[in-house]
C-alpha cells in the first residue's frame, strides 16, 4: 500500500465517529513510524551492500564508478609505461657517463669495482700518478671524452679543480722502535686549480709543497670538480633534451693506513633547465600531445576521487542512521577498504602526473620521487581490480584468505621477528669481518633472507674465510640452527596459518558463513532475490526506492 493511502487510512481511523484518541492508540501510531522508518533504513542497507550488477538489476542504475575505474586503469598503465621508458633513458644516460668519467680520470681501471671502492693503489709512486693523472686528464677533456661533455662552475664560481687533503698533525712515527709521537687534531688543506694555470703551467703546480705527501699521516686526499653535458636520446623518444651538472669527487681513502689507499669515484647528476633551447621538428608538438594526455589523466583520477569521497561520506551518514549496537566487525562493513585504496591511489596518482607535467616541461627535475608516486598508484590500481573478481565466488577465495589469515600471520611475525632480528645482530658482529654478506646489518637480513628461501646456501657456508677456527665453527652452528629453525619449523607454522585460514573459508563456503548482528537485522527483510524481480507498479509503493531529491540524504547510492 502506498505510503500516502497508509496515512489517509490512519487519518481515517483516528477521526470515527465513536473512536477517542487516547495514550494506546498515540504508542501504536509511533511504533507504526518507527517501524516504516526501519524498513526504509533495512532497504537502504541491503541496495549499500550490493555489488554495481546487483545494484542495475535492482534499479537500472548505470554503474559509473566501475566504468570510471576501468578507464582509469588503462590510462594509469599507459602513462607509467611511457614515463618509465623516459626514466630509464635518464638513468642509463647517468650510469654510462658515471662509467665513462672512470675510465677518464682513474688510471688503470680495469672496468669492475672493487668491492664498494672503484680500484685502489700500494705504492706512493702509484698515489702520485693516480692523482696527477685525474688532474691532466681534466684538462685535456675535450680532447680525450668522446660525450656531450664541458666544463662547469663550482660552488665558488670557478672553473676548475679543488683539492683537498686532511692529515694529521705534524708528529714523528717509529714502527721499528714501537714509538708514536703525533697530534690526532685534523687539519684539511686545499688548493684550487683553474683551467687557464693548468693551460699555462703544465709542470708547476706538480711541484707544489701541498702535493708533498706525508703518507704516515694523511688521511686522505680529495679532487672535485663539475662537468656540464647535454643529453640528446630523448629526441629520439620525441622529448626535449636534458641538460645535466655532473659533481664528480675522486677520494684517495688512506685512513686505515694498512698500505692500501682505497680510491673511490662519486658522481652525483643534477638536471637543469636548459637556458636556450631551439629545437626544430615534431619534438614540440609530441610534447603538447603528452600534457595534454597527463591532464586527462588527472581529471579522471579527480572525478574518482570524488566519486568515491562521496560513497564513504554517505556511508558514514548511514551507518548514524543505523541506531543499534555495532561492534567492530560491523563498523569496518560501513567503511568500505577498496575506496580508501582508490583514494590514496588517485591522490598519488594526481600528485604524480602534476610533477610528470613539470618535469615534460623542465621546470623540476625529480625523477625519482614521480616515478615512486606513479609506480605505486599503478600498484594499487591493479591491486583494486581484485574487488571485482571476487563478485565471483570461485576467485574470491583469495580476498577472503588474506583477510582471515592477516591477524594470525602479523601477531606470528612479530613473534619470529624477535628470533630474527637477534640473529641479524649476532651475525654481524660475530660473522662481519670475515664473510662479505655480514659486513652491514642491511646485507645480514638480506642474506638470513635468502637462506630462509633456500637461495644460495652453499656459496653462504663456502665463503667464511677459515682465518679463525673458533669463528668458522660457530659460523657452522650459526648456518645450521638458524636454517633448520626458520626453515623447518617456522616457516611451516607460517604456511600452516594460512593454509588454516584456506580450510576455514573453504568450510564457510559450503556450509554457510557466519552471520553478524548487521547481517541479521538485513535478513529480516524479504531475499534480495525477490527485491530484485519486484514489479515497477509495487516499486513505486515503496519510500525507499521511488524517492524524491528531497530525500537524497536519507538514501545512500552508490
Amino acid at each position: 500500500m502506498p505510503r500516502g493511502a497508509e496515512a489517509l487510512d490512519l487519518a481515517e481511523w483516528s477521526t470515527a465517529p465513536g473512536l477517542s484518541w487516547g495514550p494506546g492508540r498515540s504508542t501504536a501510531m509511533a511504533h507504526l513510524d518507527s517501524d516504516m522508518k526501519e524498513e526504509c533504513l533495512r532497504k537502504d542497507l541491503r541496495f549499500y551492500f550490493m555489488n554495481p550488477c546487483e545494484k542495475y538489476r535492482a534499479r537500472h542504475q548505470i554503474p559509473w564508478k566501475l566504468a570510471l575505474q576501468i578507464l582509469k586503469i588503462l590510462m594509469v598503465t599507459a602513462q607509467l609505461v611511457r614515463f618509465g621508458l623516459s626514466n630509464q633513458l635518464v638513468v642509463a644516460f647517468k650510469e654510462e657517463n658515471t662509467m665513462a668519467f672512470k675510465y677518464l680520470f682513474l688510471r688503470g681501471y680495469a672496468g669492475v669495482d672493487e668491492e664498494n671502492y672503484s680500484y685502489s693503489v700500494y705504492t706512493q709512486e702509484d698515489a702520485y700518478e693516480s692523482i696527477f693523472y685525474a688532474i691532466n686528464q681534466y684538462h685535456r677533456l675535450k680532447n680525450v671524452s668522446l660525450g656531450t661533455l664541458s666544463y662547469g662552475e663550482n660552488e665558488e664560481h670557478r672553473i676548475g679543480l679543488k683539492v683537498c687533503k686532511q692529515h694529521y698533525k705534524k708528529g714523528t712515527m717509529f714502527p721499528s722502535d714501537e714509538t708514536l709521537n703525533i697530534d690526532s687534531d685534523i687539519e684539511t688543506d686545499c688548493i684550487y686549480l683553474d683551467l687557464q694555470g693548468l693551460s699555462k703551467n703544465t709542470e708547476d703546480w706538480k711541484n707544489s709543497s701541498f702535493f708533498r705527501l706525508e703518507f704516515y699521516r694523511l688521511l686522505l686526499v680529495e679532487i672535485s670538480f663539475h662537468l656540464k653535458g647535454i643529453d640528446l636520446q630523448t629526441m629520439l623518444s620525441r622529448e626535449l633534451p636534458d641538460c645535466y651538472v655532473f659533481q664528480n669527487t675522486i677520494t684517495f681513502d688512506n685512513k686505515a693506513h694498512s698500505g692500501k689507499i682505497k680510491i673511490y669515484f662519486d658522481s652525483d647528476a643534477n638536471i637543469e633547465e636548459c637556458k636556450d633551447l631551439n629545437i626544430s621538428g615534431s619534438v614540440q608538438k609530441n610534447a603538447q600531445y603528452v600534457l595534454a594526455f597527463d591532464s586527462f589523466v588527472i581529471v579522471i583520477c579527480l572525478a574518482s576521487l570524488i566519486l568515491c569521497t562521496r560513497s564513504i561520506v554517505l556511508a558514514l551518514r548511514l551507518r548514524k542512521k543505523y541506531q543499534r549496537h555495532v561492534c567492530n566487525a560491523d563498523q569496518w562493513e560501513f567503511i568500505n577498504g577498496w575506496y580508501v585504496l582508490v583514494i590514496i591511489s588517485d591522490l598519488m596518482t594526481i600528485i604524480g602526473s602534476i610533477l610528470k607535467m613539470e618535469i615534460q616541461v623542465k621546470n623540476i627535475t625529480n625523477y625519482d620521487l614521480c616515478s615512486i608516486l606513479l609506480g605505486t598508484s599503478t600498484l594499487l590500481v591493479w591491486v583494486g581490480v581484485i574487488r571485482y573478481l571476487g563478485y565471483f565466488q570461485k576467485y574470491n577465495v583469495l580476498i577472503l584468505t588474506m583477510q582471515a589469515s592477516l591477524p594470525k600471520v602479523l601477531r606470528f611475525c612479530a613473534c619470529a621477528g624477535m628470533i630474527y632480528l637477534g640473529y641479524t645482530f649476532c651475525g654481524w658482529i660475530v660473522l662481519g669481518p670475515y664473510h662479505n654478506k655480514f659486513v652491514a646489518l642491511n646485507t645480514v637480513s638480506e642474506c638470513l633472507f635468502s637462506l630462509v628461501n633456500g637461495d644460495d646456501m652453499f656459496a653462504t657456508f663456502a665463503q667464511i674465510q677459515q682465518k679463525s677456527v673458533l669463528v668458522w665453527l660457530f659460523s657452522r652452528l650459526y648456518l645450521y640452527s638458524f636454517i633448520s629453525l626458520f626453515i623447518y619449523m617456522i616457516l611451516s607454522l607460517f604456511i600452516a596459518l594460512i593454509t588454516d585460514s584456506y580450510d576455514t573459508i573453504k568450510k564457510y563456503q559450503q556450509n554457510g558463513f557466519p552471520e553478524t548482528d548487521l547481517q541479521e537485522f538485513l535478513k529480516e527483510c524479504n531475499s534480495r532475490e525477490e527485491y530484485q524481480k519486484e514489479s515497477s507498479a509495487f516499486l513505486s509503493r515503496i519510500c525507499c526506492l521511488r524517492r524524491k531529491e528531497s530525500d537524497d540524504h536519507l538514501i545512500f547510492t552508490n
